[in-house]
């Protein structure tokens, strides 16, 4: 049995892992896709592209708290296939008081990523300050059956409460 269908917990083949469009890297396709997601960092042939987005209807600075919204994109750019086996987030608020989150997957997944392919969700924070940040890093593992890890490039968490 490979070491994906041995770690792989309710992984399926309809998964919202999808092939990479390459072309984005290059000329101004390239300027969208940082645009789009404009913290990014690749580790070991894996980018981890992030989004971030203020959520000014459901924060209440009158109580002290704030949320966020993250989308992130992970892409294998790799050879081989890969799977995402547990997170590892550091979130820091603007008092420098850090809460660290591990478990399993994310968002009750453990995607597997074909080469090529990519994987995107949507997640959130809150904090009790109007500004901080987010890093960490992404546990996975290869076809090979070994362990490796992937940053999460750090980006910051602040609350723009301009009305329109």
């Amino acid at each position: 049995m490979s070491a994906f269908s041995i770690r792989a917990r309710g992984w399926s083949i309809d998964s919202t892992a999808s092939p990479v469009d390459r072309t984005l890297g290059i000329g101004d396709t390239g300027n969208a896709m940082k645009a789009f997601f404009p913290h990014a960092a690749t580790t070991l042939g894996i980018t981890v592209r992030v989004s971030v987005n203020f959520l000014p209807e459901q924060s209440r600075p009158d109580e002290g708290r704030w949320f966020w919204a993250y989308h992130i994109r992970i892409e294998n750019e790799r050879d081989e296939t890969v799977q995402l086996i547990a997170r590892s987030w550091s979130i820091v608020d603007g008092r420098g008081a850090v809460q660290l989150v591990e478990g399993e997957g994310v968002i009750g997944e453990q995607p597997v990523l074909l080469p090529g392919d990519a994987f995107d969700y949507v997640s959130g924070t809150s904090l009790g300050t109007a500004a901080g940040h987010m890093d960490g890093h992404y546990s996975m593992v290869d076809e090979a059956g070994d362990d490796f890890e992937i940053a999460i490039p750090r980006f910051p968490l602040i609350a723009s409460m301009a009305k329109s």
